[in-house]
């Protein structure tokens, strides 16, 4: 069961980054995967975006816009917003696995908004071998990040957003196989793009821009020549609204992603991999093949009740993960309730972590 789990905890990214710390054995690694230290911040958190196939760059702003384009918070209609949302992961293989976040904005004015973000990623307990079968500990490992993020609008139509990241991520502590691990700090920021054109009813087009997580890069031991990227992220997407006898309006938005690193290549013992800096790595990655890409939709009745669904796809170099996606939403009040739902999706390593999986957010507005 120990050996199962393992298997498909790493589902994404964790099994590569672990063997490239050495925690996980293996007889020859994957050529040309892309790969990134902390990825639980690649996971969507919120159950609106969840429940469109993962979109959100261009949809209209809510409580967690921080975690998908931080410019949007200019644009809102409410001055105060906070949400919290549950994720539960590998809810069907694994007990204990789950992703909590806290996120919210504060309008200053009519031009400008303030931010402030939470994430918790909690692993369960874990045992690590060296080669299936010999365990050389057993840990807790947990992630998070704060953030904190201004926007601001340009002119009627534009907007720009800057968000500053801390992630801590605590894998393994202490001495196991002989090595000494510790936890991982990093910094990174976002830097986002808002375009919006909407008439007094609500119709019309917006899009949007965000460069996430460039930043340091992270390690778990001494060894500074070890040390792996960040999951930095070119997004760009598009949304349109359509407003029909005003209490009824349909969005339809498409999301396209890129990760800003470079793939690892195992031939050379990840040398090339390890020995570039930051910027040497975001170039190198126009070179990989990871892309993702999105498409969902959202029915919006009188601002109370939402319907929502949506598509994933993905590269072989980005997971080759493919699922569809549905959502409702309940708005009473000041209270909101957004709940999605991923269909399974997927066998073996190619197994969407949200399978069958229910998500949960709660928001409060004024």
């Amino acid at each position: 069961m120990i050996n199962k789990l393992l298997r498909d905890i790493v589902i994404g990214v964790f099994v590569l980054m672990l063997q490239q710390e050495g925690l996980l054995a293996q007889s020859s690694a994957p050529v040309n995967v892309v790969t990134s230290s902390v990825p639980f911040l690649q996971i969507s958190p919120d159950s609106r975006s969840g429940g469109m196939g993962d979109v959100g760059v261009a949809v209209s702003p809510d409580a967690n816009a921080i975690f998908r384009n931080q410019a949007k918070t200019a644009f809102a209609d409410s001055k105060f917003a906070i949400g919290a949302n549950y994720i539960p992961w590998l809810k069907d293989v694994a007990d204990g696995v789950s992703m909590t976040s806290l996120a919210g904005y504060y309008k200053l004015g009519k031009n400008e908004a303030v931010s402030g973000g939470l994430r918790y990623f909690n692993m369960g307990n874990i045992n690590f071998t060296n080669d299936g079968t010999t365990i050389l500990g057993s840990q807790r490992p947990r992630e998070y990040s704060i953030e904190g993020g201004y926007a601001r609008k340009l002119d009627e139509h534009f907007g720009l957003g800057l968000t500053f990241r801390y992630i801590n991520s605590s894998l393994i502590q202490g001495s196991v196989g002989g090595k000494e691990y510790k936890t991982g700090t990093a910094f990174a920021a976002d830097l986002s793009l808002f375009y919006q054109h909407k008439d007094s009813k609500g119709q019309g087009a917006a899009a949007g821009l965000t460069i996430s997580n460039l930043g340091s890069r992270i390690g778990y031991t001494n060894d500074n020549t070890n040390k792996s990227f960040l999951p930095a992220n070119l997004c760009m997407g598009g949304a349109y609204t359509w407003v029909v006898e005003e209490d009824n309006k349909l969005t339809l938005a498409v999301d396209v992603n890129h990760l800003l690193v470079p793939a690892y290549d195992s031939t050379n013992g990840g040398a090339d991999y390890y020995h570039r800096s930051v910027l040497s790595g975001m170039g190198k990655s126009f070179g990989n093949k990871d892309f993702q890409a999105a498409a969902g939709m959202e029915y919006n009745y009188r601002n109370q009740f939402f319907a929502r669904a949506g598509y994933h796809w993905e590269t072989k170099e980005a997971g080759d993960l493919k699922f569809f996606s549905a959502g409702l939403g309940l708005k009473v009040s000041e209270w909101g309730f957004d709940f999605s739902y991923l269909a399974p999706s997927g066998q073996g390593v190619n197994r969407n972590p949200l399978s069958n999986t229910l998500r949960f957010s709660v928001l409060f507005e004024l």
